[in-house]
């Protein structure tokens, strides 16, 4: 028994170096997640701050940086977080999702540890733990390029984030309330940009300020829980530069639609009179307009805003036009996302196609959204905690689900969902929007090529249509009312991977599911093993742990 554990610390403390590679530099962080009294809507509300802080602290990071971030908490309720678009390539342990982590008890601590990688762009993170994400505890994370690797465009003045999102005064409790009784939130009471919302009176503090006749970057994250943005400058056109991760063709652009969950980064130049200006958030989709402003102050200017806002774009359609004018750089020089192992993505043959399509019914008259039939259900036990134990088949079925819908879903079942795939296969997702609200996307430990967005019903044909060239890789896609987007990937990160609907109360009744990923060979080159101080809870709570998976 002793040589056999000697051998079993042995791999453990290899895992360990590996999870926070050697070498590299190490970035780290306290945070401290607490209850706060926050106005976003200038109405006092209970608001969760990290480390004081609403929205939380922007994590600055740049390309193969080792990132620890210790997050005690210090709510009454438990608490996670998740680095939404970080790969965690082969280390599914610090995506910081409930199918892959024990929530973070009350009045204790986790630490986060994991590596960033040529992801260079703008993304979030934010709690995935009840309603959280309503009441804050999110915020910016950026990886910058090494110094090596120069970027397709010139360094900016300085680099902003903003973070911008839809509001709901009556606080997340209230909001968890709502839908378990079996409704759903309706409309949000306002939009924030940076956690305020100018008075427009000449009183506001900027949130920015630009010298003239310099360029300036944005990272404009739409932190939300359920409605699309629109965002634009007072005066001043954008040049879009990165789409979560991929540099883009430069287009320059009067306004971006930025759906739930999705990160862009633009450049503005301070080329108008030295005065104060407006940006501005407004929400699409929705009956009522809603409207938030922040201003933006140019050095040693003199005059306050105009009054008169940039007009917001009218229906989707426009929305779907915009989609299919981002391009992938492809004459960057700097480092770019290799999504699983080629750049010529188009021709490579597709091995299985998996169509999700999302419908809302009521069960037992409450309402549930689900996908392929099947609501979601969060078991106690995490998803990859139950596989690694060797006791999936007490907390989940895999496979529950077809990869081809029926044309009516008539009935829906709650459940735990996880498909099985195959490490490797390059493989076609659909997601199948059958309602008239607009869907948002997200797909964790992966960058996929968004290849089409389009009205109707998918069939094989409609493949004629696909961006196989240049289509931007990303991780959050929208679907519009009554129409289809198709991604394309090869699912090599090995792990247990969460897609789920980014408008927070679909995904939290239900509109979620993960896949599972194993590597055949059992080998640390596909996945790490589980590390030192991985938190467990359900069934496996008071098991011993198991010895190294991976070899």
């Amino acid at each position: 028994m002793a040589p056999l554990m000697i051998i079993a610390v042995f791999f453990l403390w290899v895992g360990s170096l590996l999870m926070v590679q050697g070498g590299d530099p190490t970035i780290s962080f306290e945070w401290k997640v607490t209850y706060g009294t926050i106005s976003p809507l200038g109405v006092p509300v209970k608001g969760i701050l990290i480390n004081g802080q609403f929205p939380g602290p922007n994590i600055n990071s740049t390309t193969n940086n080792n990132v620890i971030v210790n997050v005690f908490n210090n709510l009454d309720e438990p608490f996670l977080l998740t680095w939404s678009g970080v790969q965690h390539r082969k280390n599914p342990w610090q995506d910081g999702v409930l199918g892959t982590n024990c929530p973070i008890p009350p009045g204790t601590n986790y630490t986060y540890k994991f590596q960033v990688k040529d992801q260079i762009g703008s993304y979030m993170y934010y709690p995935v733990t009840g309603m959280h994400k309503a009441a804050g505890g999110f915020g910016g994370l950026r990886i910058n390029s090494r110094l090596l690797i120069p970027v397709p465009y010139a360094d900016p003045a300085d680099d902003y984030t903003i973070i911008a999102g839809d509001f709901f005064n009556k606080g997340h409790t209230t909001l968890r309330k709502i839908l378990e009784s079996g409704r759903n939130l309706g409309r949000c009471d306002g939009v924030h940009i940076n956690g305020k919302v100018a008075k427009g009176d000449g009183s506001d503090e900027p949130l920015f300020t630009m010298e003239a006749g310099k360029t300036y970057k944005y990272r404009i994250c739409n932190a939300g829980i359920k409605t699309s943005l629109n965002v634009r400058f007072q005066g001043h056109n954008m040049k879009l530069v990165e789409m979560e991760g991929s540099h883009t063709v430069q287009n320059d652009y009067e306004s971006l639609d930025v759906h739930v969950g999705q990160c862009f980064s633009v450049l503005v130049t301070a080329d108008q009179e030295p005065k104060d200006y407006f940006v501005v958030a407004s929400t699409r989709f929705t009956k009522r307009e809603v409207t938030a402003t922040g201003v933006i102050r140019y050095t040693n200017g003199k005059g306050a805003p105009s009054p008169k806002l940039p007009p917001p774009p009218v229906g989707w359609a426009w929305s779907l036009n915009q989609f299919r004018t981002f391009r992938w750089n492809l004459t960057a020089s700097a480092a770019r996302p290799n999504p699983q192992g080629s750049y010529k993505y188009g021709s490579i043959n597709i091995t299985r196609t998996i169509k999700l399509a999302n419908t809302a019914q009521k069960v037992d008259g409450k309402l549930r959204y689900a996908i392929n039939g099947a609501s979601y259900v969060e078991p106690t036990t995490p998803l990859k905690l139950a596989e690694y134990y060797g006791v999936a088949d007490k907390v989940f079925k895999y496979d529950t689900i077809p990869d081809d819908p029926p044309a009516e879903i008539t009935k829906i079942t709650m459940e735990p969902v996880v498909l099985n795939l195959t490490h490797r296969n390059f493989m076609e997702i659909i997601f199948e929007n059958r309602e008239t609200a607009i869907q948002s996307y997200h797909l964790c430990g992966y960058a996929f090529f968004a290849v089409a967005v389009e009205t109707g019903q998918w069939s094989p044909e409609k493949r004629k249509n696909y961006n196989l060239l240049d289509a931007v890789s990303r991780h959050t896609i929208q679907v519009f009312p009554k129409s289809w987007a198709a991604i394309l990937l090869s699912f090599d990160n090995c792990g247990m991977w969460n897609i789920r609907s980014e408008v927070w109360d679909r995904r939290y009744l239900g509109q979620q599911l993960y896949v599972s990923v194993i590597s055949p060979n059992k080998s640390l080159r596909d996945e790490y093993n589980m590390p030192e101080g991985t938190l467990v809870c359900g069934v496996v709570e008071n098991m011993p742990r198991p010895p190294p998976a991976y070899t």
